[in-house]
């Protein structure tokens, strides 16, 4: 890492230089590998309730799920990972980049969730095939979720609480956030905190 940190490299070097380690997942940011920090079995929890049950919708459908080991290509030269997404496009099976991502859903954990409501979701807006980011807390059942508009801004909106669905009409499929958070318990918010005002003040 420390001969590529000297230099800018390009996507093509850097999925090259990946090919030299052996442990660890990286990123390409600004023109140098960063190494991403490990997951705990919190966030692995959702990441798997997502895969599968996006997975089973999309079941022969033209549109499949990908894993956090494929690459999202941002317009400017990053290379980034999601936790997981959805490629609709017609992927080489030998490239390690997603050919038409159309869907990207992150876990918020402690140590990424300043990067991933910031940098990388600003750097997933870019991406022109993209039609939505979903940003899923951990600490709650809460679920951010960005859709890009007919005149291809976003929008953005919340989804809160066990009993409420994500609902994604690209793909006919609903999710609720009970499946999402299928297997894990919820710590209650301190009673001074109001929950509505919390959220609401957050960016979305």
């Amino acid at each position: 890492m420390s001969e590529a940190a000297h230099h800018k490299l390009t996507a093509e070097a850097f999925y090259q230089w990946l090919l030299t380690r052996s442990e660890g997942r990286y990123e390409l940011v600004d023109g140098e590998p960063v190494m991403m920090a490990g997951a705990n079995n919190r966030h692995d929890r959702i990441v798997r309730n997502a895969s599968r049950h996006f997975g089973n919708h999309l079941d022969g459908h033209r549109c499949q799920p990908f894993t956090a080991d494929i690459y999202v290509a941002i317009p400017a030269g990053n290379r980034r990972q999601s936790d997981m997404g959805v490629d609709c496009g017609t992927p080489d099976d030998m490239s390690v980049e997603a050919s038409a991502p159309t869907l990207v859903l992150e876990v918020l954990s402690p140590t990424t969730r300043a990067i991933d409501l910031n940098e990388k979701l600003e750097e997933y807006k870019t991406v022109p095939t993209l039609e939505y980011i979903v940003l899923v807390d951990t600490d709650h059942p809460f679920v951010r979720v960005y859709r890009r508009a007919p005149d291809r801004g976003w929008t953005g909106d919340k989804v809160a609480g066990m009993d409420a669905t994500l609902d994604l009409p690209l793909f006919d499929f609903r999710l609720p956030l009970s499946d999402l958070y299928a297997g894990l318990t919820f710590r209650p918010r301190p009673r001074l905190v109001d929950p509505e005002d919390t959220e609401t003040k957050s960016s979305l």
